[in-house]
């Protein structure tokens, strides 16, 4: 189901699909598992979804995409995350975001639980993949699991946390948040942060404390007054290393 992982082999490229074997006896190993840091490259793989097999790198193609996990199917706050997601599906759509969501049980579990998703939140049609994970690779590569989980991983049932990765057109992880299986998540945040990052990467600024898309922005302190008075035109100096203008 699965590309070969690290956890065969300790020479891999994460540009690569990772494929692993059912017949492999497989060890979870901290010196193995990736460090997914800001900017780095996110590990490639390949897994069943409820809309069929993806290769995760072929399936984000051009778009940014946002990638979260959940403990397990039927359960209540999960089940309230994956539909306000999935309504706001045409919000990510206008920002180029593709979503996928993981859980740690099959396909066909997924389905049936989606079923319960639409009725509960009252969708038509949920519309993006939810990865099934049995084996806990993907949960290990992108280290979905609490420090008791990791300690249980090949060994019995183990419950992801809340993980929630925004990844950018080049494959790089651009933010992460990680919450423990009782707190829900805040899907404005999600939105917000990727407006922001989108924001900067097209106009060379950084945004302040809670920004939200149409509120000033802050000129970077690398740029010299001249030079952000050629790029912006008007700003507004508070300090000289604090300078706002209009995005």
């Amino acid at each position: 189901m699965f590309a070969r992982t690290a956890l065969q082999t300790q020479k891999y490229s994460f540009s690569q699909p990772l494929k692993t074997s059912v017949r492999y006896i497989r060890t979870f190993k901290q010196e193995d598992q990736p460090r997914l840091r800001i900017n780095s490259v996110v590990p490639n793989f390949e897994a069943d979804t409820t809309l069929g097999k993806i290769n995760f790198h072929d399936y984000l193609g051009d778009s940014w995409g946002v990638f979260f996990s959940h403990p397990a199917d039927f359960t209540p706050v999960c089940t309230t995350e994956l539909g306000a997601f999935s309504k706001l599906k045409p919000e990510f759509d206008k920002r180029n975001v593709k979503l996928v969501g993981l859980s740690v049980e099959g396909v066909e579990s997924h389905k049936k639980w989606i079923k319960d998703i639409e009725e509960v939140s009252k969708l038509k049609n949920f519309s993006f993949p939810v990865i099934a994970d049995e084996s806990k690779e993907v949960a290990f590569l992108y280290d979905m699991v609490d420090e008791e989980g990791f300690k249980n991983l090949g060994k019995g049932p183990v419950a992801t946390i809340r993980s929630v990765f925004v990844i950018d057109p080049s494959k790089k992880l651009r933010i992460s948040f990680t919450y423990p299986p009782s707190v829900g998540r805040n899907t404005s945040e999600v939105l917000r942060v990727i407006d922001a990052l989108q924001k900067t990467d097209s106009k060379g600024v950084v945004t302040p404390i809670d920004w939200q898309e149409g509120q000033d922005v802050i000129i970077p302190p690398s740029l010299s007054d001249a030079e952000a008075k050629k790029k912006f035109g008007k700003f507004k100096t508070v300090k000289p290393y604090l300078r706002y203008t209009k995005a």
